[in-house]
């Protein structure tokens, strides 16, 4: 199983990413009971405490099979938790992941937190596990995550229409982008880590 089984630490000074636990409920929660705007575009439903347990058991179970890689996302300046991501769709055989289940309280959103975060992920992918494509999706709609991934360096590939079910009834489009490893080392990586030097008015 790989890296399925490694406990897999990243980390700077901005933020530190580790696999997700099931008692990682706990750090979470509040997000569902105060936040619930934050998976307006999500594929899965959020509405209550147990949506998020079923939620992160599932993830958990998923890294189990070897089909993902979940981290909990720790804020270390405000030294709080700040949301969660993961590696999925991992082909180590065909060095292709995506990049995806990423969220955030709002009040991490905007700030360091999810450069810092691509930063620590992509050099993982591609430098540690020699990915050659690094790919992530989005509603289509969700123009505020097509804005960040655009910034950090990944390029929009195109629109797969009707492509998932939503919550509400009917299908989304999803937008497809990535990046490849000879753009991470040819300058994306640069470009993203000068970003995240300057200071943190970047905002995502």
């Amino acid at each position: 199983m790989g890296m399925f089984n490694e406990t897999i630490i990243l980390e700077n000074e901005f933020v530190l990413l580790r696999p997700l636990l099931e008692d990682d409920l706990q750090h979470l929660q509040h997000f569902i009971i105060e936040e619930p705007e934050i998976w307006k575009f999500s594929l899965v439903q959020m509405t209550a405490v147990e949506n998020l347990k079923n939620y992160i058991e599932q993830a958990i179970e998923n890294r189990k099979q070897g089909k993902e890689y979940p981290f909990i996302v720790f804020d270390k300046k405000k030294k709080e938790y700040a949301g969660c991501t993961r590696f999925y769709d991992i082909q180590l055989a065909y060095q292709y992941l995506q990049l995806g289940y990423t969220w955030y309280g709002k009040g991490f959103q905007g700030t360091y937190v999810n450069k810092n975060c691509k930063l620590l992920l992509l050099e993982f992918a591609f430098e540690k596990l020699g990915m050659e494509r690094v790919e992530f999706r989005a509603d289509n709609r969700n123009e505020k995550s097509k804005l960040a991934m655009q910034s950090i360096g990944f390029v929009v590939e195109g629109v797969l229409r009707n492509h998932l079910p939503k919550i509400e009834g009917g299908r989304r489009a999803s937008i497809v982008l990535s990046i490849l490893k000879e753009e991470w080392l040819g300058g994306v990586k640069q470009n993203l880590t000068n970003k995240i030097n300057e200071n943190d008015k970047f905002r995502l």
